[in-house]
Order: structure tokens, then C-alpha cells, then sequence
């Protein structure tokens, strides 16, 4: 495992901890917690397809971290 595989890795890990916290309940789908994991997550996770020059997950982990870290700031507004 090199080590774009590994800064892969830890951020997918960290998106699907987030949503298996999720279904379990342990962690609401609307928190704070759980829209930081899953900007932090993709955002990890698409600096590696960056790495590996592969744009479809490219696309797909910033988007994700765009609209995670949006939902994130709204929870701060809506207060």
C-alpha cells in the first residue's frame, strides 16, 4: 500500500464512520459532528484521487465536501 492508497483510505474510512454512526444513531445525520466528518472525509478522500490524477472521484469527494461543509456552516447560522 503506497501512500496515496493509505490518505485514501483514512478518508473514506472517516465518511463511512459517519454514516454507519448514523444508521446506528449514535451520531444524528443532521449534527454538527457528523456534517464535519463528512467534509473532512471527502475532502481527505479527494486530495487523493488529486494524487492519482483520477478526476470522476475528483468530482465526486469535492463535491461532497462542498455540500458537507455548507450543511457544517448552516447549523452555526441557524443557531
Amino acid at each position: 500500500m503506497n501512500t496515496n492508497d493509505i490518505i485514501g483510505f483514512i478518508g473514506v474510512t472517516i465518511t463511512l464512520l459517519a454514516y454507519f454512526f448514523s444508521i446506528l444513531k449514535i451520531l444524528s445525520p443532521t449534527s454538527k459532528l457528523f456534517y464535519f466528518l463528512n467534509f473532512l472525509g471527502a475532502g481527505i478522500a479527494c486530495f487523493a484521487s488529486v494524487l492519482i490524477h483520477y478526476t470522476p472521484f475528483v468530482i465526486l469527494e469535492g463535491t461532497w465536501s462542498g455540500i458537507s461543509i455548507i450543511a457544517f456552516l448552516k447549523c452555526f447560522k441557524n443557531q
